[in-house]
């Protein structure tokens, strides 16, 4: 497991620090708590694979995750957009963020 600093929710997002080519360390930071463990996963297996591609696909495709995820509170509008296109059915402000991902399949 990569250790990296947690960053409050509450903080400005600094998308320079996620430019292509950004650390592991950092592209974690930016993440979701609930999705941490699942970057560390995806990349122990890219690199236990031994193969230089794989690592940064995995990287990139996570940072691109961790871009959409720096302003919190836009990734829970964009979530609660994707839920209600995906089931027809607006999510309420104070549902749950987990619950809101799982009904948009993210």
């Amino acid at each position: 497991m990569v250790a990296s600093k947690s960053l409050p929710d509450e903080r400005e997002p600094d998308l320079e620090a996620l430019a292509p080519g950004a650390e592991p360390d950092v592209i974690r930071g930016y993440l979701l708590p609930e999705d941490r463990g699942r970057f560390d996963s995806a990349l122990a297996d890219a690199r236990a694979g031994g193969d230089r591609d794989r690592v940064w696909t995995c990287v990139e495709r996570w940072r691109g995750i961790a871009v959409l995820q720096a302003d919190r509170q836009r990734f829970r509008r964009l979530v609660r957009q994707i839920a209600e296109r995906t089931t027809g059915v607006p999510s309420p402000e104070d549902e749950p963020l987990d619950v809101t991902r799982a009904r948009a399949h993210i």
